[in-house]
């Protein structure tokens, strides 16, 4: 066994009985590289990735492959998960020399960590023109042995470009702040729009939620009536697909189609959150019934089968897409198999589910609704009877399921990933006026709290029993945010104040030095040789994008011109990017409407049911909601700075203009009406 074995990673232990001579990420292989002058293979992966399994049992588990790699160079396994700082660096590397990205990523340095060659999966005999793995790896050796010298300065010239690349441009220019600013962004959107099946682009297809989001905040900001139903369009597309789990809830990574029918099977957490929140906003806009059951279903697969012992208390990162050595073995069925189950299978349900003799992918059945158009799967979930059989075939279809072998489930516990959990719970909870939900939110919301902060340092990862790795900006921008979301949702002010805390260690430990964007991992951190600047959605929000909203809401709840200032600095940084590349700018365009748009409202002498009565469950996303009472915190600005008067009041300000406070509900919410579209 190999060091690997003392890890807590689930993918870094799966490593473990490889007889390559893996070593983990740190010292002690950086010198190893250096006192022998070999170069490092830095090989990283995840638990979930097919084809990082696919490259271990054709090359890893070989013991001349494993030889020749021991002998000739020093090998890292990464978990990409845990160190994404690394993985961003050598992904950010290997798209300069290849175009191209992905898992695994083989990425071979220098002693000293600077990137020169690599690739993603390589297979064991070379074929369609894709050189195999030792082809690489003695092509590798040969140009290190030949011309080391030349390797050393490719590196640097590829280090020096990743480094002006990684630089940010300070804007000064105006913000949009009409209708006619911000259509450019929707139509480049819209252009890129798969009007067939919904998302956008070609196959393969990510649910793009930060973009989805963006629509709908556009719709209820202007109106637009394309904006609303492309969105809603994909996110139908996608419940009723097969990168949907029919029966079990939960969303897959991605569809290998453009009809969203076959997925790549593996379900990340920080997947469904996302998918969650997008449906939480897609039913507070839409009214429509069927999003309550998918966001109740996907809660209750994430519950059951990513929570610790069911409890719904702390996630784990992921379940593998492979079970028994099979990509999606668990998840799709034959004929034989569903006759035998449902013998009295209806066909109107076969139809439903796209139940055939000769099965829909690789002669098996990947159950989904998109096989009937949306008119005809309306009605059918309109029809009782219907419904009463598609629920006990539901229920029965999991039950055999669950007798199966599971796929691999990656136990890892990530700050980051709990903390979209945390908001997307909230979300839900706020969309369905569910105590349930919120109680659920908060307990989680205390458990990230007290597991990942030890003797005041804040940790990335949680295997059960320690955590490990100093959080990045990833960890702590979605935490802030967890905190804003839940803090004004459940008026628990005292959320609010750690997000200001939060923001003031985030603000000393990475900004960069014009003290306007932020880095990605934290100023003590000393083993990778660039810290990043994120500006992109790539499958999680940008986290600098993450930061300029929560700086914005922070500065109205705290009434601090800084944090807006430097909110404001970052959004005209990245306008012009945001309008041009709107789908891997989605969430700086949300936050450029909530520039725009960002209100509040401060409720004095309402107790709590007459405050959710009136406003806790509104659909407002660019209204900041406090409810001013003797039970609340009274120290923040927003809330303090309101007199305490005999009846109830409501103090609105819509971004510089703040109305003469308000006794009647209905004149303030008309007032909001009147204020949520752009002119």
């Amino acid at each position: 066994m190999n060091r690997l074995q003392y890890e807590s990673s689930p993918y870094l232990r799966q490593h473990a009985h490889n007889p390559v001579d893996w070593y983990p990420w740190g010292e002690e292989a950086f010198l190893k590289a250096a006192q022998e002058e070999k170069p490092i293979l830095v090989s990283i992966g995840y638990a979930a990735c097919h084809w990082c399994h696919v490259m271990e049992r054709e090359s890893f588990e070989d013991a001349e492959v494993a030889a020749y790699m021991n002998e000739h160079f020093v090998c890292i396994k990464v978990d990409r998960e845990e160190r994404s700082d690394v993985d961003h660096l050598y992904m950010d590397a290997l798209q300069v020399l290849t175009g191209q990205g992905g898992w695994p990523l083989n990425m071979f340095t220098t002693p000293d960590r600077k990137p020169f060659f690599g690739g993603t999966y390589f297979p064991p005999s070379r074929i369609y023109n894709r050189a195999s793995w030792r082809e690489v790896l003695e092509a590798v050796r040969v140009s290190w042995a030949q011309k080391k010298e030349e390797v050393i300065h490719q590196s640097e010239q590829l280090l020096q470009h990743l480094e002006q690349v990684n630089l940010q441009e300070k804007g000064t220019g105006a913000l949009p702040h009409k209708k006619e600013e911000f259509e450019p962004i929707v139509r480049h959107l819209l252009a890129q729009a798969d009007e067939a099946y919904g998302g956008f682009g070609l196959a393969p297809k990510f649910p793009q939620t930060m973009s989805l989001s963006y629509l709908l905040q556009y719709h209820y900001s202007t109106g637009d009536k394309d904006a609303l139903a492309h969105a809603l369009f994909s996110i139908d597309k996608m419940i009723g697909g097969g990168i949907y789990d029919q029966i079990g809830g939960g969303l897959a990574r991605y569809s290998t189609d453009a009809e969203w029918l076959a997925p790549h099977f593996e379900k990340m957490l920080y997947d469904n959150a996302l998918f969650l929140e997008l449906l939480s906003e897609a039913y507070q806009v839409s009214g429509n019934e069927a999003y309550t059951k998918v966001m109740e279903q996907t809660i209750s697969f994430c519950i059951r089968e990513l929570s610790i012992g069911g409890s719904g208390i702390g996630f784990y990162a992921a379940l593998d897409a492979d079970s028994e050595g099979e990509e999606g073995k668990y998840y799709v069925w034959d004929i034989a198999e569903l006759q035998f189950l449902l013998p009295d299978m209806s066909p109107e349900l076969q139809a439903f589910w796209d139940i055939t003799a000769t099965g829909n992918w690789e002669g098996k059945t990947i159950l989904n609704g998109n096989s009937i158009d949306r008119e005809k799967r309306a009605l059918l979930l309109a029809n009782e009877a219907f419904c009463s059989e598609l629920e006990a075939a539901t229920k029965t279809l999991l039950e055999a399921r669950s007798l199966r072998v599971r796929p691999l489930t990656d136990t890892k516990i990530l700050l980051s990933w709990n903390a979209l959990m945390v908001v997307a719970l909230a979300k839900c909870a706020k969309a369905l006026n569910s105590e349930s939900y919120f109680e659920l939110a908060k307990k989680n919301l205390d458990y990230l709290l007290r597991t990942f902060k030890v003797e005041g340092q804040w940790f990335r990862n949680f295997d059960g029993q320690k955590v490990s790795i100093r959080a990045s900006l990833e960890d702590l921008s979605f935490l802030v945010r967890a905190l804003l979301v839940v803090g004004e949702y459940l008026v628990a002010y005292d959320y609010i104040s750690e997000a200001g805390k939060l923001q003031e260690f985030v603000d000393s430990h990475f900004s960069d030095e014009q003290h306007i964007f932020y880095y990605f991992s934290n100023k003590t951190e000393q083993d990778i040789v660039l810290r990043k600047v994120e500006t992109y959605d790539g499958a999680l929000p940008s986290v600098n994008a993450v930061m300029a909203e929560n700086n914005l809401l922070l500065s109205k709840w705290f009434e601090d011109e800084v944090l807006a200032q430097r909110s404001r600095q970052m959004l005209q940084s990245m306008y012009a990017k945001a309008t041009h590349y709107p789908g891997a700018h989605g969430y700086w365009n949300k936050v450029l409407l909530q520039h725009v748009l960002q209100k509040t409202l401060v409720i004095t002498k309402a107790d709590h049911k007459e405050y959710e009565d009136l406003v806790k469950y509104h659909y407002w996303p660019q209204v900041i909601i406090a409810l001013k009472r003797p039970d609340t915190h009274q120290t923040l600005p927003l809330i303090s700075g309101k007199p305490d008067r005999l009846t109830r009041e409501f103090y609105y300000c819509n971004q510089f203009v703040c109305f003469a406070p308000e006794a009647e509900a209905e004149k303030v919410f008309s007032k909001i009406k009147i204020g949520k579209m752009l002119e």
